[in-house]
């Protein structure tokens, strides 16, 4: 049993890959949290571009 424990705290094969997946969600969550915080912000930045263009692209009646 205690030859099992043993290798089991050795074992670290999973222990790069739990890493990695916590450092994706981390990143993700921060991304979502500053597209939140300026979400506002760079909608009015492309509705400035799409003005200044001369409405290229919008479906006009």
């Amino acid at each position: 049993m205690l030859k099992m424990i043993s290798r089991l705290v050795k074992d670290e094969e999973g222990q790069g890959l739990a890493e990695y997946a916590l450092i994706l969600v981390l990143i993700a969550v921060a991304v979502v949290g500053v597209l939140s915080a300026l979400g506002g912000g760079i909608s009015g930045v492309f509705e400035n571009i799409t003005e200044k263009l001369g409405g290229a692209g919008a479906s006009e009646e």
